[in-house]
């Protein structure tokens, strides 16, 4: 049995849930942005891992949706830089204030 219990994975969890969101809403940077929803998806892993262990009924599920998750972030994170990268090349900026409309 671990020595570590559920309320320190879940308090872990939810600070860095907090920090992501507190990044994710208040930034201007995108790419801050982007690594602030990458901490909030790493949050949400290490709930479900943490409940995969310490749930009622302990299995691997958790451990398999926190396997998707990942793939799912990098997937994420791959066309969000390449998005970012297309709009630095014709606005020469990366602030969220400057991208709120389709003109050149």
């Amino acid at each position: 049995m671990s020595g570590v219990p559920i309320s320190a994975y879940l308090t872990l969890a939810l600070v860095l849930f907090c920090i992501g969101l507190y990044g994710a809403l208040t930034k201007r940077n995108t790419v801050i942005v982007l690594i602030s929803i990458e901490l909030m998806l790493n949050a949400v892993n290490i709930n479900l891992v943490a409940f995969s262990k310490f749930g009622m009924a302990p299995s691997i599920d958790g451990q398999v949706f926190a396997l998707f998750t990942i793939a799912i972030a990098a997937a994420e994170a791959a066309v969000g830089l390449a998005i970012l990268i297309a709009l630095y090349r014709n606005r020469k900026t990366v602030n969220i204030d400057e991208m709120d409309t389709m003109k050149n």
